[in-house]
């Protein structure tokens, strides 16, 4: 089918879709966090579904954490899937196994937790789906080790960048949507997040879902996980290494420079947005074609923001089981 025709009907149908979800604000959470020990993390997860059920690795971004996923993963679970929740590192239960590691937010690195515990809990190729770092990490994956990644779901699509292409200036509309940026580049910024993370995560929230309105209990669920004593340092290094005013680690130079490059991600994926995405993202128009495998775009109607998989769990859901089935 030609790409345009696609696109299309994936946006048509997203939107129908979104229509019948009532979407409504999430209430739920997970009822228990797993530990395991995964390369230089001790990583908490939630995990749902049967034990031999075909695995779904679902990352969430900043500034948000695994609740995200608190309403998909039993939709996921009932499909007979099992359902994979880290919290990233820096966020919830997960902490570093050594002090003297670098607390380091680097794309590369955060990536290469996600390899680190599947490797962990021994698995191969699982179903993956993120949006914000978390789109970003699954992108990562499934560009440079497509082996260990049966199909993607990414919200706001194709996330891969570099410092270098980050030199470039944007007009100031842009330029304004990136505000916290340039803050945490600062050290006031540093303060100012250590002392107000999570009132500052709260007005993100507002800013990236304007029409969602979720309650203090919802945030609060969330905003927990930013109690984490590496948080700060994991969020403002990663916002820093960007800008290129801070320097990742040389371990890592190889995999980012292949970055540098845009590779493209041949595995299976439906890319989805919001329609009331309040976030910097791009035009679903200008990645379609980093995408060279099975490939569908839908955008969800009906006010969806950033935090797409908690606003229209069952539209992210759906995405997840029809990439599987590709």
């Amino acid at each position: 089918m030609h790409q345009d025709r696609r696109q299309f009907l994936g946006t048509a149908i997203g939107a129908f879709v979104a229509t019948r979800l009532g979407m409504t604000e999430s209430r739920s959470s997970f009822d228990a966090i797993r530990q395991i020990d995964a390369g230089v993390l001790n990583v908490g997860y939630a995990e749902s579904g049967p034990a031999n059920g075909r695995p779904v690795l679902l990352l969430h971004g900043w500034p948000y954490d695994i609740n995200s996923y608190a309403d998909v993963a039993p939709l996921l679970a009932a499909k007979g899937y099992r359902v994979i929740v880290p919290h990233l590192r820096g966020y919830g239960t997960t902490r570093f196994l050594a002090s003297d590691t670098v607390r380091n937010g680097q794309p590369a690195a955060l990536a290469l937790d996600g390899i680190a515990l599947l490797d962990a809990l021994k698995i191969e190729r699982p179903i993956i789906g993120g949006f914000d770092w978390g789109a970003r990490n699954g992108n990562i994956i499934a560009a440079l080790w497509p082996e260990r990644c049966k199909a993607l779901v990414s919200v706001s699509g194709y996330l891969i960048g570099s410092r270098e292409a980050n030199k470039a200036p944007l007009p100031p509309q842009a330029e304004l949507q990136w505000w916290y940026q340039f803050y945490f580049a600062t050290e006031r910024g540093r303060a100012g997040y250590e002392k107000y993370r999570r009132e500052f995560s709260k007005l993100i929230w507002q800013l990236a879902s304007p029409k969602w309105d979720f309650s203090d209990a919802t945030f609060d669920r969330s905003a927990a996980s930013f109690d984490n004593p590496d948080h700060v340092s994991i969020v403002i290094h990663n916002y820093r290494w960007r800008l290129g005013v801070a320097d990742g680690e040389a371990k890592y130079d190889d995999l980012e420079n292949r970055l540098a490059q845009g590779p493209a991600i041949t595995v299976p994926t439906i890319t989805v947005e919001g329609d009331a995405n309040g976030a910097p993202h791009p035009d679903p128009s200008s990645y379609a074609t980093k995408f060279t495998g099975k490939y569908l775009h839908r955008t969800i109607g009906g006010g969806v923001g950033h935090n797409l998989p908690q606003e229209a769990p069952k539209a992210f859901a759906d995405a997840i089981i029809d990439a599987d089935h590709f």
